[in-house]
């Protein structure tokens, strides 16, 4: 016969382990647009989709809207001539800007392009 001590040591050792509650892991969204602080990490930024991705033109515009984000959207559309929510829509995943927006974009944000032999 079981020694009953042991028995209820051994249910209450067994209730300690599954009574365990896993932790959920909480992530929070990553956002570019707050580590770029200075106008040379706007350029470094841009630069580098331009240097690694040089026929990603929906991420090329996409990197030049986290910069406008950064310098403000109101901003950088005024100073583009460019209304708001035309400036929002040409820099999302689904835009498709014209040559002439993206420059009026890279000249209100404070950056250039420049050209080299490849």
């Amino acid at each position: 016969m079981p020694n009953r001590k042991t028995s209820k040591i051994t249910s209450s050792s067994k209730r300690k382990t599954t009574s365990k509650s896993a932790h959920k892991t909480q992530t929070i969204r990553y956002d570019v647009a707050s580590q770029l602080r200075t106008p040379k990490e706007m350029a470094a930024y841009l630069e580098a989709w331009l240097m690694d991705a040089p026929d990603d033109a929906v991420g090329i515009a996409r990197a030049l809207g986290d910069i406008a984000r950064t310098c403000g959207m109101t901003r950088v559309a005024r100073d583009a001539g460019l209304s708001r929510e035309s400036l929002y829509k040409a820099l999302s995943e689904n835009g498709n800007p014209s040559f002439a927006t993206i420059m009026k974009v890279v000249r209100a944000v404070g950056v250039q392009f420049h050209a080299s032999a490849a």
